[in-house]
């Protein structure tokens, strides 16, 4: 997926209702996980991914902050975002617990 040609979004759009259920890459375009919910809004975002499982069943819950993910619309107007973090490596995170 060239990622060149999507649009940013800014920290103002980084709210629930956008980001809630966006499909996150890694490097190589690697589907990674998806945002499962969403703590606050704009700079101070924190998004929990559920990485792994299958259709989100034995998924891990993990947190990290929307700063630290790159987040852009495609041509279709999808959100999505990417990250250097590989699936391993987000699976080593500490599980996220509400």
């Amino acid at each position: 997926m060239d990622h060149s040609t999507h649009v940013r979004l800014a920290a103002s759009e980084l709210t629930p209702e956008l980001l809630e259920g966006a499909t996150i890459y890694g490097p190589d375009d690697e589907n990674i996980g998806s945002v499962s919910h969403v703590h606050g809004m704009g700079g101070d975002t924190v998004v929990v991914i559920d990485v792994g499982g299958f259709l989100g069943i034995g998924a891990k819950p993990v947190a990290v902050s929307a700063a630290a993910l790159d987040f852009m619309r495609d041509e279709d107007g999808e959100v999505h975002a990417v990250t250097s973090w590989t699936k391993d490596q987000l699976k080593e995170m500490p599980e996220h617990r509400d």
